[in-house]
């Protein structure tokens, strides 16, 4: 190395070795003190709340549509009538046997006058036979009395032998009289029941053309006709929700039929948000294979708002109990599952938990945690166990509301 260069680099050393003797010891100079070279780590503060017990309820969601728990379907027992009152209109409620149609009763009354008249003939006919029948007696106990007596003069020689068989043949014709007098009256008999069992029918006719409701329920549809004629074919007059009962058909997935039961309470959330309270009253035994979807019917309590055909849900409640609760958002997952950072000592500790219900803004904690354990609420994945923190309890108030 040449001479100048080493003289150059000598005296930027100098300079340097100044300038650092300067920083030091300038401040001394000056009756300052000197800045202690260390590294203060101050603990992170984070958030803690207790677990807990409180209730937790477990329910099951469902969709469906609002049907008639029971449709009662109203049509006419008698055809070719025509419509000529109709009784009833849609979203009424009527009692079990009213009238809903009236039907044209002209043909029937024709019928039945007519049925009258048999029936006077079939009374008369009787009566003319009740009195051939008093006559024949009469002609038969006569024609034996005198046959009698001549048999008595035979054996006294006082009447003859044909005299005698000609009593005999008397008798045989007034029997015979009698007899056919018997007949006719059981044949007027037996017509006067033909005419009956006629009228009978007439009537059972006569009553059909008053359409009557064999339940008590809200009409819910009418498609009768004022003047048209009655058909027992094709849709019925009147749809009727028997009673009045609606239920949410609603379909679960299979996971979840096991735990649905007849019987536990529900809450039904109808298309304009209004909630009314239900039960569970059947769980179909069979699953949809494409959907994989089982049904389930819930009753409702009150249906004044209630419109079958609507769309619903329903809240079913699976189980309600007391449990260890955490704010949900100390729930941390990772690939071996849920777990919960807890303050121990100042220190974070890593727990892992089995999870139950979540919801509202709780967890409940079936294993993992004792009541008490102070979790973190928040900055859960900032954190690793082993971390030095500053505990600050959240506020009870506060915490519950989460």
């Amino acid at each position: 190395m040449k001479k100048s260069h080493k003289i150059a680099i000598a005296g930027l050393l100098a300079v340097g070795a100044g300038f650092v003797s300067w920083q030091i010891a300038g401040p001394q100079m000056a009756g300052a003190k000197a800045p202690v070279m260390q590294t203060e780590i101050r603990a992170a503060a984070v958030t803690v709340a207790p677990a807990r017990l409180g209730p937790v309820v477990e329910t099951s969601m469902v969709t469906g549509t609002l049907v008639a728990r029971s449709e009662v379907l109203v049509g006419p027992e008698i055809e070719g009538l025509r419509i000529i009152e109709l009784l009833a209109e849609e979203g009424d409620y009527v009692e079990k046997g009213a009238v809903l149609v009236r039907l044209s009763r002209e043909t029937i009354d024709a019928q039945m006058a007519q049925s009258d008249a048999e029936l006077a003939r079939s009374d008369a006919a009787i009566a003319q036979a009740k009195s051939q029948i008093s006559q024949a007696e009469a002609s038969a106990s006569f024609a034996e009395a005198d046959f009698t007596r001549s048999q008595t003069l035979l054996k006294t020689g006082s009447s003859t032998q044909a005299l005698v068989d000609q009593k005999q043949s008397s008798v045989r014709v007034a029997r015979a009289q009698l007899q056919a007098a018997i007949d006719f009256e059981r044949a007027a008999e037996a017509q006067r029941k033909s005419v009956e069992a006629q009228r009978r029918e007439l009537q059972v006719r006569l009553s059909r053309t008053q359409v009557r409701t064999p339940e008590a329920g809200i009409v819910s549809r009418r498609n009768a006709r004022l003047g048209a004629v009655a058909l027992s074919v094709g849709e019925p007059m009147f749809r009727i929700i028997a009673n009045g009962e609606i239920e949410l058909e609603a379909e679960a997935p299979e996971a979840r039929l096991g735990a649905i039961k007849p019987g536990l309470g529900a809450v039904v959330i109808l298309a304009d948000g209004e909630r009314t309270q239900g039960s569970v009253r059947l769980v179909s035994p069979e699953v949809d294979r494409a959907t994989r979807l089982g049904r389930v019917r819930i009753t409702l309590t009150k249906t004044q708002s209630a419109r079958v055909g609507a769309f619903a849900r329903g809240e079913i409640e699976i189980r309600r109990s007391q449990a260890l609760l955490v704010p949900a958002s100390a729930i941390n997952y990772s690939a071996e599952g849920a777990n919960v950072l807890i303050a121990q000592g100042g220190v974070v500790h890593k727990r892992s938990i089995t999870l139950g219900v979540v919801d509202n803004g709780s967890a409940e904690i079936r294993e993992g945690l004792i009541e008490g354990d102070d979790v973190i609420v928040r900055a859960g994945a900032f954190l690793r166990d082993g971390d030095a923190i500053a505990p600050v309890r959240q506020a009870r108030k506060q915490a519950e509301q989460r």
